[in-house]
């Protein structure tokens, strides 16, 4: 006979997560409870909890650094499909509840970002840290700002290989000049993780900048982003 697969439901009433969470709130729910909930169900031997479980386990082959999230909560974010599709009891439809899930969280914070002021480098920081500091591909972003340095929006310019991106001035100013932007921030991501500059950053930036002075754009600030870390090319006195 074929056992069905064990749902949340089967779980004692104190373990379940679903309950936890209408009683508790969110807040309160551990990271795998909360996995559980998306996953709604287990398969055989195992509840939606003990699959939760193997899925932020199989992220924890890396070491993190101090603040940054913990290695099985990063896996959801930069893990593809196959890879989730590894752990035992996750199959497509649920590797692919998992990854919505975290898109739309991505959204969620994106979309509360863009409504700020930009005062410093780390507001800049702030803005696209949580995305881009997982790309494994170099990206140059432009984030567009009215005269009173609000968030008009952040656009993708360019997206590059392992090691380097290309970008041209008419690509950058012309989502400026689209939004009447009255100045831009340039940035761009380091998928080593290290946000050093290289010789090429600096070319590249006093080349844009020299292209928004001619077109009355101003270019305030170049902002390189590895993993949970920045460089401020204002900040560091490049350009």
């Amino acid at each position: 006979m074929v056992r069905r697969s064990l749902r949340i439901s089967d779980l004692g009433e104190s373990d379940r997560p679903r309950e936890r969470l209408v009683r508790l709130g969110a807040a309160a729910l551990s990271n795998a409870e909360l996995v559980a909930i998306l996953l709604r169900t287990g398969t055989r031997g195992a509840s939606a909890l003990d699959v939760a479980h193997r899925v932020l386990a199989s992220g924890r082959e890396g070491l993190v650094e101090p603040g940054e999230p913990e290695p099985g909560l990063r896996h959801l974010v930069i893990g593809t499909l196959e890879e989730l599709r590894q752990v035992a009891g996750v199959g497509l439809a649920k590797a692919v509840q998992l990854k919505a899930a975290v898109e739309l969280g991505r959204r969620i914070a994106t979309s509360q970002a863009v409504r700020v002021s930009v005062r410093s480098p780390r507001d800049v920081s702030t803005l696209v840290m949580e995305e881009m500091r997982f790309l494994d591909r170099e990206q140059f972003r432009v984030v567009l700002l009215d005269a009173k340095n609000h968030v008009l929006g952040v656009r993708v310019v360019s997206v590059g290989s392992l090691s380097s991106s290309i970008v041209h001035p008419r690509e950058i100013f012309k989502e400026a000049i689209a939004r009447s932007s009255a100045a831009v921030i340039l940035v761009h991501n380091h998928p080593s993780g290290d946000p050093t500059p290289s010789q090429e950053d600096v070319e590249v930036t006093r080349r844009l900048i020299e292209a928004g002075r001619l077109l009355g754009i101003e270019v305030l600030d170049h902002v390189v982003v590895g993993d949970n870390r920045y460089v401020s090319f204002k900040e560091k006195g490049i350009c």
